[in-house]
């Protein structure tokens, strides 16, 4: 009977500490999930591709073409300088760069505003999203274009000049990390006076 009680207590024992090393291991789990990224939302058929931090210049290649475009993931760590360069034929293909460590939805970069050519020091350790994209404003938009990026992570010397100039004749449609907000239609202003062309009534 002494033997049957002790089985048991030794028993009871080795339960509850299984169930203390579970629960620790539960709450060791649970920061590290919280300070990850959140996957962005993607357009339909589009896919990402996890890069690593190179360690010479590393070519991307592809294709815009709506619904089989490509989105890339760059992990980054504090310190790190890295220049990205978007070149395209296409007037209408652009690139944005999101950060996924912050709360922004909107691009940090967009060649459409600030150039073909991103160089950058990172702050901390983050990791970005490279976004490839065909402007939303030209009925061309499902064929898209071709594209080449490139990622060097050891830039020397200053940023070269800009090879290509944002067209202000065809604005690009800046992509977003979530959908767009609908627009508000502008109320019309009061005036004193009646619109040019209309006559005053007698």
């Amino acid at each position: 009977m002494k033997g049957l009680v002790l089985g048991l207590s030794l028993f009871s024992a080795i339960a509850l500490a299984g169930q203390h090393v579970c629960a620790q291991d539960a709450g060791d789990q649970k920061p590290a999930q919280a300070q990850g990224e959140q996957p962005p939302e993607l357009d339909p058929g589009e896919t990402i591709e996890k890069l690593g931090f190179p360690a010479v210049t590393m070519r991307l290649a592809g294709w815009t073409k709506f619904g089989k475009g490509k989105v890339y993931t760059l992990p980054l760590k504090k310190g790190q300088h890295v220049r990205i360069t978007f070149s395209s034929k296409s007037r209408y293909a652009f690139m944005a760069i999101f950060d996924l460590s912050s709360s922004e939805d909107e691009s940090f970069f967009g060649t459409d505003e600030d150039g073909n050519i991103a160089d950058v020091t990172v702050q901390a350790d983050t990791t970005w999203l490279i976004k490839p994209y065909y402007s939303r404003v030209t009925r061309r938009r499902g064929l898209g274009a071709p594209y080449e990026i490139l990622i060097d992570p050891n830039p020397t010397g200053s940023v070269p000049a800009q090879s290509q100039t944002p067209d202000q004749s065809a604005p690009a449609d800046k992509p977003s990390l979530f959908p767009p907000r609908a627009p508000v239609a502008p109320s019309p202003q009061p005036s004193l006076f009646p619109p040019k062309g209309e006559a005053q009534p007698q």
